[in-house]
C-alpha cells in the first residue's frame, strides 16, 4: 500500500540538494545559448531569495504572488518564497490589470514577483487599491524612486546579507514548514464563472510527487522541457514531481522557440495540452500535402501502416511479418523524420488540461511517439491519473496514481478522494463544503472506469447537451474528433441545448486554410474574407460530412457557422490553458447561433 512519510516541499528540496549536489537540475536560455544550474547552485540562489524575502518582512504563510511567464526566475522565486515560510499565488502574465488586483487582494498578498515592466505597470495601476501590497520585485524591470518596486538581483543581495548574519537560519525556516501549512493559492481558470482560489498544502504537494514518483513514469535520468504555464496546476506539479524524482528541467515558457529548442536541447518527454498536438498534427498534415501527390501518398500509407500497428498493440496483439516489415519501412521513409523534429530522443508526450481525442493520439503512437493522457483538476493538484508508458490505452486517461481513490456517481459524476485533495478554496467555506459534499472532491466531470481501472471522460457536467426530443448529446466530443479529422479548423463550440438539432460554430486555422487558399487561386486572403467563401465552407461541410457518418442522427452537427477570427484568450474567449469560455462565446455569438435555428429545418 502507498503510504509514503508526510513532508514539505521545502524538506523535498533540500533532500534533492543531498542526494544530487552536483546533478544537471535546471538548463534555461541565457542570451544565445543555454546556461545549466545544479541542485547546489540552485540552493544558492533559492537561499538567497529566502533571505530577501525574510529581510523585507515576510512571516510565515504570509502571500507572495507571481506574475510572470515560465522561466528560471519563476521556478526560483517559488521555491524561495516556501523555504522562507511563505505562501505562493499565481496570476498568467497574460492577466488584465483588473484580473491582477483581484488575486493580489483576494489572497492578500503581502509581496509580489513581476516580470518586466509590463506586467509591473498592471500592479502599480492598482497600487491604491491594494495596500496591503508592501513590495513588487522585478525580474527584468527597473527599480522604482520610492523603493516600492526592487529587482531580483537586488532582493537576492539583501538575502546574501541577511543569511550571513543569521547562519543557519534558512535551514531552520525550510525545515519548520509543516505538511499542513498552506503551500500554494492557485485560482481556477474561470470557464463558467469568477475564479477561485484552490488553496493546496505542503502536505498535498508532497504526496503527489511522492505519487508520480512511486508510478515510474518519470525517472531520474529523464530530461523535461518545460513550457507550460507555472500558474497552471499541470506546470506546477511538475515542479513538484521534479522535486521527488530528480530529472533535469529545461525551462523555456517563449511557445514561439519550442520547435526550434526541442531539436536543439533533445528531450526524453514533454507536457502539453490538446491543443498544442492538434497543431502539432495539423501542421504534419499539411507539410506532406505540400510535398506533392508522391510524398502524400506516401505519407498517407505510412501513417495508415502504423494506425494499423497501433490498434493491434492497443487490443494486445503484435504484427505479423509482413506488417511489421511495413511499419519497418514507414519507419524509415517517414516517421523518424516526424521524431526528428522533437529532437529524437522524445520517448513520450504527456497531455492533461482537456480531453484528446482518440484519433491525435493515435497519430501520435502510430509515428513512435506515444501521448500519455492523464487527468485532474486543480481542486485535486492536478496528477490523478495518467496512463504508463507500458499500458497506455487510447481514449483513456489511464489509472489512477497512487493514493488516488476514485469512484464514478449514480449521474455518472467523477468523485475524488484523498490527500491529493485541497484543503478549500479560499475565504469561501459554502463553495468548500458543495465541492466536497459527503467527502468527496465533485469534479464536475463524467466519466467511466473499465473493469481494469482505466478511466474515460466523456464531458463536462454542466457542459451535456440535452435536444428540445430529449437525447443528450456530449460536445465535447464531437469538438475533439472534428479538429482531429480537419486540419483547417482551430475551434469549434458545439451548441444546441434545449433545441431540435445540432449546430456549432467554428473557427479557421489561419495558416492552413491561407495555403488551402493560395492552392486554389485564392491570392492574400485574410481570415475574415475567406470565412465568407463558399469554397472554404464547402470545405469544411465535407469534413462535418466524415463526422456525421459516425454518429446518430439526432447528434449529427446539422449546420455550422464559420465566425470571422479566432477565439482568443485576450478576448475573454479561451482560458489560459485555451479551454473554450463556452458560456461566453455563446452569449457573445447568440445572434449567429439563432440564426442557424431560423430555417426551422427538420431534423
Amino acid at each position: 500500500m502507498f503510504a509514503p512519510e508526510p513532508s514539505t516541499l521545502p524538506r523535498l528540496f533540500l533532500d534533492r540538494v543531498a542526494a544530487t549536489p552536483e546533478a544537471e537540475a535546471f538548463v534555461f536560455p541565457d542570451g544565445r545559448g543555454w546556461k545549466s544550474l545544479t541542485w547546489t547552485g540552485t540552493l544558492e540562489r533559492v537561499r538567497a531569495v529566502a533571505g530577501g524575502l525574510r529581510a523585507l518582512g515576510l512571516t510565515d504563510e504570509a502571500c507572495c504572488a507571481i506574475l510572470a511567464s515560465t522561466r528560471i526566475e519563476w521556478l526560483l522565486a517559488d521555491l524561495g518564497v516556501l523555504c522562507a515560510g511563505g505562501t505562493t499565488s499565481t496570476i498568467y502574465p497574460s492577466s488584465t490589470p483588473d484580473e491582477c488586483a483581484f488575486i493580489v487582494s483576494d489572497s492578500g498578498a503581502a509581496f509580489a514577483f513581476a516580470e518586466n515592466a509590463e506586467q509591473v505597470s498592471k500592479l502599480a495601476a492598482k497600487r491604491a487599491e491594494l495596500p496591503a501590497l508592501r513590495q513588487v520585485i522585478t525580474f527584468d524591470g527597473s527599480p522604482s524612486g520610492d523603493g516600492w518596486v526592487l529587482t531580483l538581483a537586488e532582493l537576492e543581495e539583501r538575502g546574501r546579507r541577511w543569511e550571513a548574519e543569521r547562519p543557519g537560519r534558512f535551514e531552520e525556516l525550510a525545515r519548520a514548514v509543516r505538511p499542513e501549512s498552506l503551500a500554494t493559492i492557485i485560482y481556477t481558470s474561470g470557464t463558467t464563472g469568477s475564479p477561485r482560489g484552490v488553496e493546496l498544502t505542503h502536505g498535498t504537494w508532497a504526496f503527489e510527487g511522492q505519487g508520480l514518483a512511486a508510478s515510474d513514469i518519470l525517472r531520474p535520468g529523464a530530461k523535461h522541457y518545460l513550457w507550460l504555464p507555472l500558474a497552471h496546476v499541470f506546470g506546477k506539479v511538475l515542479e513538484t514531481a521534479q522535486l521527488c524524482i530528480g530529472f533535469s528541467t529545461v525551462v523555456d515558457g517563449r511557445v514561439d522557440k519550442m520547435v526550434e529548442n526541442l531539436a536543439e536541447v533533445k528531450p526524453t518527454f514533454v507536457c502539453g495540452v490538446p491543443r498544442v498536438f492538434e497543431k502539432v498534427h495539423n501542421k504534419i498534415v499539411l507539410t506532406a500535402r505540400e510535398g506533392g501527390a508522391a510524398k502524400l501518398a506516401i505519407f498517407r500509407w505510412a501513417t495508415s501502416v502504423g494506425r494499423r500497428v497501433s490498434r493491434l498493440r492497443q487490443s494486445g496483439r503484435r504484427p505479423g511479418p509482413w506488417l511489421a516489415l511495413q511499419r519497418a519501412l514507414a519507419d524509415r521513409l517517414v516517421f523518424r523524420r516526424i521524431r526528428a523534429i522533437f529532437g529524437g530522443r522524445l520517448q513520450f508526450f504527456i497531455s492533461g488540461s482537456a480531453p484528446l481525442s482518440r484519433e491525435i493520439g493515435e497519430f501520435f503512437d502510430a509515428v513512435g511517439v506515444a501521448i500519455l493522457q492523464g487527468y485532474g483538476l486543480t481542486e485535486s493538484s492536478a496528477g490523478n491519473f495518467c496512463n504508463r508508458p507500458s499500458t497506455n490505452r487510447l481514449g483513456t486517461v489511464g489509472q489512477a496514481l497512487p493514493g488516488v481513490e476514485a469512484k464514478i456517481a449514480e449521474d455518472g459524476e467523477i468523485l475524488l478522494r484523498g490527500p491529493v485533495v485541497m484543503r478549500g478554496y479560499h475565504q469561501q467555506p459554502q463553495a468548500t463544503a458543495e465541492a466536497m459534499e459527503g467527502g468527496w472532491l465533485h469534479t464536475g466531470d463524467i466519466g467511466f472506469l473499465d473493469p481494469d481501472g482505466f478511466l474515460t471522460i466523456t464531458d463536462r457536467k454542466k457542459d451535456l447537451i440535452k435536444t428540445s426530443g430529449g437525447k443528450y448529446v456530449a460536445p465535447q466530443e464531437l469538438e475533439t474528433r472534428l479538429k482531429a479529422i480537419c486540419p483547417f479548423v482551430s475551434h469549434v463550440v458545439v451548441h444546441g441545448n434545449q433545441r431540435n438539432y445540432i449546430t456549432a460554430l467554428v473557427t479557421l486555422e489561419a495558416d492552413a486554410i491561407q495555403k488551402w487558399a493560395a492552392a486554389n487561386g485564392i491570392e492574400a486572403a485574410s481570415v475574415a474574407e475567406l470565412s465568407v467563401r463558399p469554397g472554404v465552407r464547402t470545405l469544411l461541410q465535407g469534413h462535418f460530412d466524415q463526422l456525421n457518418a459516425t454518429l446518430p442522427r439526432f447528434a449529427t452537427v446539422k449546420r455550422f457557422a464559420i465566425l470571422p477570427q479566432d477565439l482568443s484568450e485576450a478576448a475573454g474567449e479561451l482560458t489560459a490553458s485555451q479551454k473554450v469560455k463556452r458560456k461566453v462565446v455563446e452569449a457573445r455569438y447568440r445572434s449567429a447561433l439563432d440564426e442557424l435555428y431560423e430555417a426551422n429545418l427538420n431534423p
